[in-house]
Formats: C-alpha cells, sequence, structure tokens
C-alpha cells in the first residue's frame, strides 16, 4: 500500500511546483485546507493535529520565516495538501465515511517520511511562541 501512496503523493508533489513560487496560491490553498479540515476535524483523529503543523510550516516557509526545511520536504507536504483538498484522488470524497480516510492516509505517509524536519521545524516553532510569550509580558503596562 505504501507504494500506492508513494505514487500518488509524486504525482500532487509536481503539481506542487506551482505554489512553491507563490505565496498568494500557497495561501490560498491552505485556507481550503483548513477548512476541509475543520469540516472533517472528528473524522481525521490524530492526523487533524499533523496537518495544523504541516499548514502552518508551509506558511512559515512561503512567508520567509523559516527555510530551514529542504525544498523537497515543502514540495512533499504540500503535494500532501493539494491531495488532501483534491475531491477525486485514491478514494474520492463524497464517499462518505471512506473519502476522508485516504486523506489521513496520505498525511500520515507524508509525516513518516519526513518525520526528522518536521520535529524540527515544531521545536522551532515552539521556541518562536515561547519568545512571543516571554516578550509580550515586557510590553504590558506596569500596573
Amino acid at each position: 500500500m505504501d507504494n500506492k501512496f508513494e505514487s500518488e503523493q509524486k504525482k500532487y508533489e509536481g503539481r506542487a511546483q506551482k505554489y512553491i513560487d507563490n505565496p498568494k496560491e500557497t495561501e490560498s490553498l491552505l485556507k481550503k485546507a483548513f477548512g476541509k479540515a475543520e469540516s472533517n476535524k472528528g473524522s481525521l483523529g490524530e492526523a487533524w493535529h499533523k496537518l495544523q503543523l504541516l499548514f502552518e510550516m508551509v506558511r512559515s516557509w512561503s512567508k520567509g520565516e523559516y527555510k530551514n526545511v529542504s525544498r523537497g520536504t515543502i514540495l512533499a507536504v504540500i503535494g500532501a495538501i493539494i491531495y488532501f483538498v483534491s475531491p477525486i484522488d485514491l478514494v474520492p470524497d463524497f464517499i462518505v465515511g471512506l473519502g476522508i480516510l485516504d486523506d489521513a492516509a496520505i498525511i500520515a505517509f507524508t509525516w513518516k517520511k519526513l518525520t526528522k524536519e518536521i520535529e524540527e521545524f515544531s521545536v522551532w516553532k515552539n521556541t518562536i511562541e515561547t519568545t512571543e510569550i516571554e516578550t509580550s509580558e515586557y510590553e504590558r503596562p506596569l500596573v
């Protein structure tokens, strides 16, 4: 089954090329993906949290905030996101209960393949968030 996911992912990585150097297109894709993820949150289970991190990784990379990731990784993640938003894939989304399962499987496959770089992004993201919280404490008015 991994071979099927890998071939599907490669196909969608090719489509990802049009997004990689176009932040507006990338943001539009992320908005569609976030909407679909929100409406399927219950069906996605653990994949929902993984998706959120992948969305954040692509957004941070697209904005130039995070560049410690290979172009190949970004292509793979954007490809997985394109697959996720596509209504026609291995199992079409209109097949209730099953349509979202292949999407979650592609996300899990991508996650497994790119775990190290995703974990590095997660550490960076948590460091940035911690720094922002600490900085905002100094911006509060003294009472």
